[in-house]
């Protein structure tokens, strides 16, 4: 296979994972590790395997970030386990129909979860719901974060071999 042609797929997969961070159904942090992987397979000479181990690590705590935010959001306004498993469900089914329905799916899960089923009162069901969004902006925030620090340890580690 060319150099360029792997370089180029490499590109096109961490840029729409960079774009996945943010937009529903595509799975950021997974295909720019994904890209960095079969470059590292294909190019063996241009980032070393700990470097790759590095990049992984960030991965993972995209992954983490990604569970533990809005969990912990509902959680730090109020809400109880019915509203994070509801933020979860909202957000589940928000994430089929664009970035703002998955964050309006979140809020309303949470404060359908936590109105009907824990039976807590209109003020404390809208404030799991507004928990529930904080943690979703923020986890999004970290999942950006992760993508950057992932590309930037990836193209230093190129410059540096070169």
């Amino acid at each position: 296979m060319e150099t360029y042609l792997i370089w180029t797929l490499t590109a096109l997969f961490t840029l729409i994972g960079l774009a996945g961070v943010v937009i529903p159904l595509l799975p950021g942090t997974t295909l720019i590790l994904l890209a960095m992987v079969v470059h590292k397979l294909l190019l063996p000479g241009d980032i070393s395997w700990a470097v790759l181990g590095w990049i992984a690590g960030f991965w993972l705590l995209s992954v983490l970030v990604d569970f533990v935010g809005v969990v912990l959001g509902t959680r730090a306004f109020g809400g109880g386990k019915w509203g994070m498993l509801g933020a979860g469900g909202g957000a589940v089914i928000g994430m089929f129909f664009s970035l703002p329905m998955l964050l309006l799916g979140t809020v309303l899960g949470a404060v359908v979860a936590e109105k009907l089923i824990a039976q807590k009162t209109n003020r404390a069901s809208l404030l799991a719901g507004v928990g529930a969004a904080v943690g979703f902006l923020l986890s999004t925030i970290g999942r950006l974060l992760c993508a950057l620090a992932m590309i930037v340890l990836f193209v230093v580690a190129v410059a540096n071999a070169a």
